[in-house]
This record gives structure tokens, sequence and C-alpha cells, in this order.
């Protein structure tokens, strides 16, 4: 068995001191766990920061100014071994939503003085019992639509606030066997082969359950949406998403880690492609944009059952000419 338990519960530690802090004293709830050097990424607007400060002062501030009484509502918390990096490093995952009351605008976005859920993930490098990187992604656009300023107006699939896993046991306090690890990251793996590249030369719905159940949930973005069972992801997503785009790089991650039935990986970008074709119903381009994703799954038996998806949609339709943030404060001005 592997033993992650103090990388796990350095970054308990640090979650529960800035669950509690308040804006004035955040910067300790960031500097006594991270290193000298530490590197935070976050979606679009706010890119690479460096150090616990700009971290403190740039994000956590902000937002805690905007969503009063903040609540970590956590779904998913694992650890493992980095495979990119042969498991040199080891990386603690966690993801749900953080909820408040959304009483002073953030990022441009109109405050509702309502319940709203920003739902993110996180992925943490722990190193001699510190932070040394953060990857933190958040659906800014599904916050948007809590606060009717929705920026996309055509997605395929549904999108809900969204649940954890459907057997409730996504929270691994505690270390898990080391083979079941070996099993998610594995079926993580062969999806990757077989759909990740978009190459397989199968039909679309036969490539999908070479590794996934055929009552798969894909908890998708805002702007795209969530999709049930193979079939409906096929036609509420897969095919789109491949007819739209084109050019698509390979596939690179920073991190690819599992631990018991969860896994996950990151990329800053994942790749890159060509929205041709037209994407979520805005126009097509022959601009490349960068795709930063988070994905997070959950294995039942030998194959993947549910996946939780994050992607950073305003950076790429930044990248195409279109600033849905600065669009929502132009509207509140």
């Amino acid at each position: 068995m592997e033993h992650f338990q103090s990388a796990k519960d350095l970054v308990r530690a640090h979650h529960a001191a800035l669950d509690q802090a308040q804006t004035a004293d955040l910067l300790p709830a960031l500097a006594d766990f991270a290193s000298a050097g530490y590197l935070w990424r976050g979606f679009h607007p706010f890119g690479e920061l460096h150090g616990a400060e700009a971290v403190a002062e740039t994000f956590w501030s902000p937002l805690k100014t905007a969503l009063t009484r903040l609540q970590r509502r956590e779904d998913i918390f694992f650890a493992g071994r980095n495979q990119m990096d042969d498991g040199e490093s080891i990386w603690v995952v966690s993801m749900g939503h953080l909820m408040g009351l959304f009483d002073a605008p953030w990022l441009g976005i109109a405050p509702t003085a309502k319940m709203a859920f920003l739902r993110y993930c996180t992925f943490h490098r722990v190193e001699e019992n510190q932070i040394a990187e953060t990857a933190m992604y958040f659906d800014i656009p599904h916050l948007m639509a809590q606060a009717g300023q929705s920026p996309f107006s055509n997605q395929t699939a549904a999108h809900l606030v969204q649940p954890g896993p459907q057997t409730h046991d996504g929270l691994l306090y505690e270390d898990q066997p080391a083979a079941e690890g070996q099993k998610t990251l594995a079926a993580i793996n062969a999806m990757i082969r077989d759909l990740g590249q978009w190459r397989s030369g199968l039909p679309l719905e036969e490539e999908l359950a070479q590794t996934w159940h055929d009552d798969m949930i894909w908890w998708g973005p805002e702007g795209i949406g969530s999709t049930y069972s193979i079939e409906r992801y096929a036609k509420q997503h897969a095919a789109p998403f491949r007819a739209g785009l084109t050019d698509r790089s390979v596939t690179s991650h920073i991190a690819r880690l599992a631990e018991g039935n969860y896994g996950g990986f990151f990329g800053w970008p994942n790749f890159t492609a060509r929205p041709t074709g037209g994407f979520m119903g805005l126009p097509g381009s022959d601009t490349a944009g960068e795709f930063r994703v988070i994905d997070i799954y959950r294995r039942e038996g030998d194959k993947l059952a549910e996946n939780w998806v994050f992607i950073d949609l305003l950076h790429f339709w930044k990248t195409q000419g279109f600033d849905f943030l600065a669009e929502a404060q132009r509207h509140r001005s």
C-alpha cells in the first residue's frame, strides 16, 4: 500500500485554514503551507500566479468578498504518484463546490444575494511537507448562469449543480490498496489511447464502449453540459466536439494519477485545436485555441463509469476573439 497520509493531512489542513480564514487573514492560510517558489494555475482570467501573497490577493480575497460565508462541499479526494514524471512527485486532488451567498460582484458578474455554487477541482503537488504547486480549475460560466448571465446559449447537453459520485465513496481520506489505483490508472490510460486521440477508426459508440460502461455519466462544463449513457454522450458532446474541431494536437498532461477507484489528470494546456466547423453555436475559426482541462474519473470494474470535466472555455474563446467576462462587465456598467 502506498502511503500518502502526510500529504493528504497537509492538504486537508490547508483547505481547513482557507475555509475558516476571513479576507484579512488569508495570507497565513496559504503561506503556512506553500513553498517559497509556490506556483498556482487557475482558469481565465487568473492564469499563473507566483507566491502565496499573489494567490491570496488576486484570487481568494476577491472570491471570499463576493461569496460570503463560503464553505467547501467536497465530493472527491484522493492522492497518488504522478505517472507523467514516473512517480517522482505526489499530488493530492480535491473536487466539489465552493458554496456561498453571492453578495458582491466578482469578475464583473452581478451578485444575486442568493446561494451560489462555484464548481472546482484542485491538484496540489506536495514536496517536503509543503505545497509546491497547485492547479485550481473552476467553472466560472456556471456561476454566471446562476446569476442570469450565461455566456453560452447553445449548449448541446444539460448543466446542473453537479452531484458527487453515485456510489458516495469519493472521499479517500485514508490510503487505499495500491492495486486498485493501478487498475484505475490503466482504465484511464486505455481511454486516452482509444478516445483521446480521435484515431481509433471505429464508429464512435463502439470506440466509447471499449473503455466506458453503457450507463456512463459525463459531467461536463457550462456551455456544453452533462450527458448520460454512451448513446447520448456521443450525440450530445463527442460527435459535435469532433465535428467542430480539427487539427487536434497530441494530448499532454502535467499530472496523471489515481488512487482506489478514482483518478484524473490536468494539462496546461492538454491540447490545442482549431474550431473550423464552429463550436458551441459560435462561428468557426482557423485560429488554434488552447484547451486547459481537468478530468476526474470513477472506475467501476474494468471500465469508467463517471467523469467530471473542467474546461477553460473562457480562455479558449478569448483566443478566438470572444471576451465573455468583459461583456458581462459592460452589461453591468
